[in-house]
């Protein structure tokens, strides 16, 4: 957003906030890039709000304690715990307030720029059009000189994919070096006592499949390779699209069709039992196929008629996850389950 706006040929003012954050780094980060900015010769105002005491209030896995961050797909029910309830409400409702002071202060029109984007619609209520439509009405009953000043949202329609490409002719407008820039960042809300981002919160894999997909390698240092977080970001994806979109994994390509080593096979979404080793069989269906579930597993049935056949799909009692279908043949019952649902533990 700061490169967009700078590129646009904007004076900017950049308001960062400590609220209690566990991935503070990125304060640091921002300093860093402002730093490097200036050496580049162009000047930006940065100051840092400290909300910690009024924010500690709140609960949330960014910022209470005791609570873990969770790993996944970004639109996964269990990324919800990473919202600061009311959280953009109270960095908007500060920075419409600096927005009018410098509005008196320089007898001008503001802007207020965000960076808010589509891929944060499905987890954070406040990064939604409609949100920013009605708390600008607000702003705008309860203070003089509303008139002057106006939200600029250009990413609200995007993903992260298009703001890395924005970003890319950002710097080349400006002579900027775009690694440079995006080294001095931090999206992870889990990064290691060194500022390593995780690879593995949802923040985490929705970066790393943009970087992936504009054919770039993220500058950010990972507690892993970027090789091993890109293929461990793409099987989130992945999962995501199965378990949650009713998607199915190409066949022959998972890790568990060709397992067949003693152990029990839980759920990934929740992490319950569903399988036993002793009941796996090579169907050659290009898909981990069981003949029975284990006890208390209880997986639900119920008729899907998609794609112009009338089958049987399977969901798991414990997240009402998509597992696979199953079968009635001749051998008997076969359940055909993605392996990419499934995690392993030999005996």
């Amino acid at each position: 957003m700061l490169l967009r706006l700078l590129s646009d040929g904007y004076k900017v003012s950049c308001i960062s906030y400590d609220y209690g954050q566990k991935h503070r780094v990125e304060l640091e980060r921002a300093e860093k890039n402002i730093a490097y900015l200036s050496s580049c010769g162009i000047s930006v105002e940065h100051r840092v709000v400290d909300l910690r005491s009024a924010m500690a209030i709140f609960h949330s896995a960014l910022t209470s304690e005791g609570y873990d961050v969770p790993e996944g797909h970004y639109e996964e029910e269990q990324m919800k715990a990473t919202v600061v309830p009311n959280r953009n409400a109270i960095f908007t409702s500060i920075l419409y307030g600096y927005a009018l002071s410098i509005s008196m202060r320089e007898d001008s029109d503001v802007e207020i720029g965000l960076g808010v984007h589509s891929g944060d619609h499905a987890i954070y209520p406040d990064c939604r059009p409609e949100f920013y439509k009605s708390i600008t009405e607000s702003f705008a009953l309860g203070n003089w000189d509303a008139q002057r000043i106006s939200m600029k949202l250009p990413y609200i329609d995007a993903d992260k994919e298009a703001i890395l490409r924005d970003s890319l002719r950002s710097c080349e407008t400006l002579g900027l070096d775009f690694d440079t820039v995006f080294r001095n960042t931090n999206t992870s809300y889990n990064p290691d006592s060194e500022g390593r981002s995780s690879g593995t919160s949802g923040a985490d894999v929705e970066r790393i499949l943009a970087f992936h997909a504009i054919g770039r390698e993220d500058p950010v240092q990972y507690i892993d390779t970027w090789g091993e977080v890109l293929k461990g970001a793409l099987k989130a994806q992945l999962r995501h699209h199965v378990m949650k979109g009713n998607g199915t994994e190409r066949p022959f390509t998972g890790e568990h069709d060709k397992n067949f080593d003693d152990g029990t096979y839980f759920c990934a979404g929740c992490g319950k039992k569903l399988f036993m080793s002793d009941s796996k069989f090579d169907s050659g269906c290009g898909w981990p196929a069981f003949s029975r579930e284990a006890d208390g597993a209880d997986i639900r049935q119920r008729q899907d008629i998609s794609h112009g056949m009338n089958r049987i799909e399977v969901r798991c009692s414990g997240c009402d996850s998509h597992l696979g279908h199953l079968f009635h043949e001749s051998r008997g019952a076969r359940y055909c389950i993605n392996s990419v649902c499934l995690d392993f533990e030999g005996n």
